[in-house]
């Protein structure tokens, strides 16, 4: 059975060439309908029903993201495509959504859809995309909700309860300020790359921690935490680490 889709893109060049390299080398999917036309595609989503919608970022008018918080019970899997955009691509990280980088590559295209179709099995697309909808509409990184992948599912947890991370044979160790700890199935490779950005800082190779939740800074290296975390901070990254609280 073939995963329907709908292809939402205002540049008729990329929605050809999106088109064109589904129809090659994704089988699994079926393409329903497509269009130029954010309203058009509000539209199409609700006469359709589309298991999975590829759906630009920056259209005129109307952005995916407008787009996206328009629908009523948006529980269709999602890929957005778009330029190279940090504040996109971060918030579309954040609640484990897909997405492409403009021009489309043809390895990240299977990747992603096969990844897609796994989702639509697990039936998580609707809270992902609500808990995106209520983070864009938060200023405060802190205050936003980030998707933590467990060896049973995934979890939804704010930031600022997160006190820091820690690497365990490929795994990652999460510690909360009012909750007990969870093991996430990603590295901490992955928490680093989704969080360094913003107030989280890899004091260690197998440590990240919360800048929000630090107490204090002990001159042999070690950091203090909420709830009295004491983590060493390597002696390579000091220098930059002290900087960084400057």
């Amino acid at each position: 059975m073939k995963v329907t889709a709908l292809l939402v893109d205002d540049e008729r060049k990329s929605l050809a060439i999106l088109k064109n390299k589904l129809e090659r080398l994704c089988p699994g999917i079926s393409i329903i309908g497509e269009t130029r036309d954010p309203k058009e595609a509000l539209t199409l989503i609700e006469q359709l029903q589309p298991q999975l919608v590829f759906l630009d970022v920056a259209m005129p008018g109307m952005s995916g993201f407008d787009l996206l918080a328009s629908t009523k019970s948006p529980s269709f899997e999602v890929i957005f495509v778009t330029a190279f955009d940090n504040y996109a691509i971060d918030a579309i990280n954040h609640c484990a959504i897909g997405y492409l980088v403009k021009p489309v590559k043809n390895e990240d295209l299977i990747a992603t859809v096969d990844k897609a179709i796994l989702n639509i099995e697990e039936k998580t697309a609707l809270i992902k995309n609500q808990l995106l909808i209520e983070n864009l509409g938060v200023r405060t990184f802190q205050k936003k909700k980030i998707v933590i992948p467990t060896l049973e599912g995934m979890e939804f947890v704010k930031i600022k309860e997160i006190i820091r991370c820690e690497g365990e044979d490929g795994y990652t160790k999460i510690y909360f300020k009012a909750r007990k700890s969870m093991l996430s199935s990603h590295s901490i490779g992955h928490f680093n790359s989704l969080l360094e950005n913003h107030d989280f800082y890899l004091v260690h190779k197998s440590h990240l921690i919360n800048l929000y939740h630090i107490e204090k800074y002990l001159n042999e290296g070690t950091v203090i935490l909420s709830n009295n975390y004491k983590i060493p901070v390597s002696r390579n990254r000091r220098s930059d680490f002290l900087s960084k609280l400057k």
